[in-house]
């Protein structure tokens, strides 16, 4: 173990000196030493290192070295074999100014928003009415009052889980990653308030560290930004998914307004009832007109009608076929008399006979028989059977 612990001690002194930036902490002055005792603390990575520093250097910028104030130490790393600690004996502290830490901010902006943390279309819509709302803010502090205040004036039965944390100094940005990292993992919590009073930059600046913004950036839960007033603008604002400009402005974002709801409600439910009486209106007139129509009115008038249509064609398939037979009568009287008048019967009822052989043969000439021959003889009226006597050829 000793050998190890040498080891570090010796390449830690090869280190020569060095800058540290970090905040500062538990600022302590033993009576009796020139010596005080302080920690410089990493705010991302909540890493902590020990530094001495003579009494002289300390008290001559008292009023700059107060707990969280942001330092860069110039100093000399030491490492005690007999603890195994690590300390930094300071040789030079330097405040870091508004300018330097406006321009650390701008920077990490550059970062982020050309990784996409800004960007619109990964923003949340927040819920219409969220069951649970997750508060981070200070304890007792007045941003949990106007948030809470102003959410339960809008909509009285909304339900809160709040989250007591540092906003400001070395602890703060641990304690409100914590914060937010344990609200996102509860189901009930349906958007998280981040909120937080106006201050100065550097009471601000745990709202645009790097560790708090990818945390954020991280949540399945919509974030609501609602920090300091409307001309502050940490970075949490460009990467939350809504922002408020006040927490007062907060407490009216997350929650509808019942009274405006109701009032809202109650014109759509006018604006329906008028919709269906107009629509029933307009159906009894449709109905309305359908009955004064006469087939509706009078329904036997159509049917006396067609009565009156069907009579008139029966009537004109009577005389149609009537004057067909009467047609056909005349035709067929004319054919038979035609017939009578060309009838053998006719010639013969004029005085004529028709003479025939013995084998039924019409004689034309008198050559056809002989004197003695039988022939038959037929009138008009009945038969002759004769006999020939004479037969006289033609001249």
């Amino acid at each position: 173990m000793r050998t190890v612990a040498n080891a570090i001690g010796q390449w830690i002194g090869r280190l020569g000196r060095i800058w540290v930036d970090g905040q500062l902490t538990e600022i302590t002055r033993r009576p009796g030493t020139n010596t005080v005792f302080f920690v410089l603390r990493d705010p991302a990575t909540d890493i902590s290192l020990r530094v001495t520093a003579a009494k002289q250097l300390v008290d001559g910028m008292a009023d700059q070295l107060t707990e969280g104030a942001r330092v860069v130490v110039w100093g000399k790393p030491e490492f005690y074999l007999q603890r195994g600690t690590l300390q930094l004996h300071a040789l030079e502290i330097r405040p870091v100014g508004v300018g330097e830490l406006l321009a650390r901010i701008e920077r990490l902006k550059r970062l982020l928003a050309a990784e996409g943390l800004f960007a619109a279309d990964r923003k949340r819509a927040l819920p219409f009415l969220p069951r649970t709302i997750g508060l981070v803010c200070g304890r007792g502090s007045a941003a949990e009052r106007d948030v809470l205040e102003n959410a339960k004036r809008r909509w009285p039965a909304v339900q809160f889980r709040v989250e007591a944390v540092a906003v400001q100094g070395p602890y703060a940005v641990a304690e409100i990653v914590g914060a937010v990292q344990a609200l996102d993992a509860d189901k009930q919590i349906d958007v998280i308030v981040i909120a937080r009073g106006g201050g100065s930059v550097e009471d601000l600046l745990p709202f645009s560290d790097e560790t708090l913004l990818r945390a954020v950036s991280d949540c399945r839960t919509p974030v609501v930004s609602a920090i300091g007033h409307e001309p502050d603008s940490p970075l949490l604002d460009l990467v939350a998914d809504a922002r408020a400009s006040t927490p007062t402005d907060a407490g009216k974002m997350i929650v509808p307004d019942v009274a405006e709801e109701q009032r809202r409600i109650s014109l759509l439910r006018d604006r329906a009832l008028r919709n269906v009486t107009v629509r029933i209106e307009r159906a009894q007139d449709e109905l309305r007109a359908l009955r004064m129509r006469p087939v509706l009115a009078t329904p036997e008038r159509d049917v006396e009608r067609r009565a009156i249509e069907i009579a008139d064609a029966v009537a004109r398939a009577r005389r149609s076929l009537t004057a067909s037979l009467d047609r056909a009568t005349d035709d067929v009287t004319h054919l038979l008399a035609r017939v009578r008048t060309l009838s053998p019967a006719a010639t013969l009822e004029r005085g004529y006979a028709i003479v025939q052989d013995a084998e039924g043969q019409v004689l034309r000439s008198a050559v056809q028989v002989s004197p003695g021959d039988a022939i038959g003889v037929r009138l008009a009226v009945g038969r002759l059977a004769a006999k020939v006597t004479l037969t006289e050829p033609p001249a």
